[in-house]
């Protein structure tokens, strides 16, 4: 895997997000290891996917999948728990995908390390489908890599969890951004159909739900790290195609090291009042809350 150059700010992304910051619990991130298997490894103790097993949904504790904040999971996790991350808990705190990616990224910086959530779709996770996923891209010194800290890297999983394939489409690589995956089928490279949360699930599938994956995957990369199941702006079937198209492109050219595309992204997104939630995302959750949340009171969003 070719290195690509360092983006001018990558210190940008060693800073916490309000998404991302432990506040009163961040002694629970120091007492992480420092690297993403050491953390992945500790994640996968205390974190559980909602649909782990074949079973959706965990009874009374739902809510949880909605927890934006890294803060507020490890405020969870300390009430019902609160031992150290290397101990197994009977009752994880359960999340999704993102939480993994998040909580992992969460750490990293607490240790330094500039790092951030990607959304796109896996080559590895269902046969011949590009299934919706979020994992960490760090920076090591030399490069950006990709991991995915909710897969145990001793499980036979076809791919590298610790160092993934990316910069292709699905099906070429192991991770494809939602970028370059909507880039692909505006181009007519592969079909929409192909790509969504489930292979069994085609409603959640298609050019549509990839195109809102774009706007998710410029959130993450610029801090505003919300769930994935929240909507803003023009997303949804009837969303901005066009312009999906210009910052798709801005993050393809932006991962390919290209001068000055990180920075035109970063100036879009703060200024193009379309792009970014603005403050204020609509949840439409699978534990089945729906309404309005202000990102900046946390006013609308669920209590556990």
């Amino acid at each position: 895997m070719r290195s690509v150059p360092a983006s001018v700010g990558v210190d940008r992304w060693r800073a916490h997000t309000p998404f991302t910051d432990p506040g009163a619990y961040r002694e629970v991130l120091v007492a992480l290891p420092s690297d993403v298997a050491g953390i992945g490894a500790r994640v996968r103790r205390v974190l559980t996917h909602y649909r782990a097993g074949g079973r959706v949904g965990v009874g009374e504790r739902w809510e949880e999948i909605d927890l934006r904040w890294v803060e507020a999971m490890l405020a969870t996790d300390a009430a019902r728990d609160g031992r150290e991350w290397s101990v197994e808990r009977a009752e994880p705190l359960v999340g999704c995908c993102r939480d993994f990616a998040v909580l992992t990224v969460a750490a990293l910086r607490e240790h330094g390390v500039a790092a951030r959530s990607r959304v796109g779709f896996a080559s590895y996770l269902n046969r011949d489908f590009g299934t919706d996923h979020v994992v960490v891209e760090y920076w090591d010194g030399q490069r950006w890599v990709w991991a995915d800290p909710q897969l145990d890297p001793e499980v036979g999983w076809g791919v590298d969890p610790l160092d993934l394939s990316h910069g292709g489409v699905v099906g070429e690589v192991a991770f494809s951004g939602a970028s370059a995956v909507w880039l692909a089928v505006r181009s007519g490279e592969v079909d929409g159909g192909g790509f969504g949360v489930d292979p069994g699930l085609p409603m959640l599938r298609g050019g549509w739900l990839v195109r809102d994956y774009v706007w998710l995957e410029v959130a993450h990369r610029l801090g505003v790290e919300t769930l994935l199941w929240d909507g803003w702006g023009a997303m949804g079937r009837w969303g901005e195609s066009a312009l999906t198209d210009e910052v798709a492109r801005l993050v393809v050219a932006a991962d390919a090291g290209a001068v000055g595309a990180e920075e035109e992204l970063a100036r879009r997104f703060a200024c193009d009042g379309r792009l970014g939630p603005g403050g204020r995302v609509y949840c439409a959750s699978p534990s089945g809350y729906r309404g309005w949340v202000d990102l900046g009171s946390r006013v609308g969003e669920p209590r556990l």
